[in-house]
């Protein structure tokens, strides 16, 4: 590096110019990025969770626009949307679970290429909430009961069904209600739900606002450190956008990264980005966190349509090496 920079230092200012526009191909210059990006304006759909710590905290530290992007993001309001939203072209990258995925890859909906793993679960994640003074004590007691999930079929459905199966319940035995996050804390203060499957922040919001206490954590048995949810592009995006696509991953690797080893700056991310969803100070520094992979494992990720099949959500057995690279 010494004999680099003296070198330089000799240069006349003309070849000093010359030489910076040769090495515009690196990737630590803000101008070699802006160079590779074929789309620099970008609408990407996540998740308002901890899930999505890691795109929170790109997006806040300007890891995105180092690297020439301009992210506008919007809250997914449902993985069907998303997904529909990103076929249409109406959204360039989406986070979510990959049940969801992985239904539409295999239904033909979609043609989709999971880009990076968002998340995978952690203790107290994502529970299984009800009101102090519940008679509910305990999973066997839910049989008959109402359980909110926030959508039909998909991640937080399986981890409760692999639960309540390790514990003698069939799921069927269970009714599973449709809620979306922000409206189960209001259910379940109302008794209009039994127990609320509830991911951070939302688990936090619901012990603060009305005293909800843990069930059951579904980070155990078959489902311990579970892959919750990825980024994903469809096929034909990542065909004609490979440089934009590079950028975003590299953006994203640093805040996925941070949000693993920096909890303040999580904290901070998510107070920016999700206060309409009720993170406050006092959310944000007791809220549990997923851990945040750098790399996709397709062993891990491989998990997804196995207990799919296993609980039916698929007819026959998939491999999700077909989502990726």
């Amino acid at each position: 590096m010494t004999h680099r920079r003296s070198f330089l230092f000799a240069l006349s200012p003309l070849i000093i110019v010359a030489a910076m526009c040769t090495g515009c191909g690196g990737e630590n210059l803000a101008s070699a990025s802006v160079a590779g990006v074929e789309k620099p304006n970008l609408t990407v759909s996540v998740v308002p969770a901890v899930d999505s710590a890691g795109f929170f905290v790109a997006l806040h530290q300007g890891l995105f626009a180092a690297q020439g992007l301009n992210v506008s993001y919007v809250p997914a309001q449902s993985s069907a949307d998303s997904i529909t939203g990103q076929v249409s072209g109406r959204f360039d990258i989406t986070e979510g679970n990959y049940v969801s995925y992985v239904q539409a890859q295999f239904t033909g909906t979609a043609r989709l290429r999971i880009i990076a793993e968002a998340s995978v679960n952690q203790q107290n994640a994502h529970d299984i909430y009800t009101l102090p003074g519940s008679p509910i004590t305990s999973l066997d007691q839910l049989s008959g009961g109402r359980i909110a999930v926030n959508a039909p079929f998909n991640v937080d459905y399986l981890l409760d069904a692999s639960l309540l199966s390790d514990n003698a319940l069939s799921p069927s035995q269970v009714h599973f209600a449709v809620v979306p996050f922000q409206r189960m804390i209001t259910e379940l203060r109302d008794h209009q739900i039994d127990a609320a499957t509830l991911p951070e922040p939302f688990a936090s919001i619901a012990q603060e606002t009305v005293g909800a206490t843990v069930l059951a954590d579904t980070n155990q048995g078959a489902t311990q450190q579970f892959p919750i949810a990825g980024y994903v592009v469809t096929r034909a995006w990542a065909q004609k956008y490979p440089g934009t696509l590079a950028a975003f991953l590299r953006a994203l690797k640093q805040g996925q990264q941070a949000a693993d080893t920096d909890r303040g700056a999580v904290e901070q991310a998510m107070e920016a980005y999700l206060r309409p969803q009720g993170v406050r100070p006092v959310i944000a520094a007791v809220m549990t966190l997923d851990t945040y992979p750098l790399a996709i494992d397709p062993v891990r990720l491989q998990r997804v349509p196995d207990i799919m099949f296993q609980f039916g959500l698929l007819p026959r057995t998939f491999s999700i090496r077909q989502m990726l690279g």
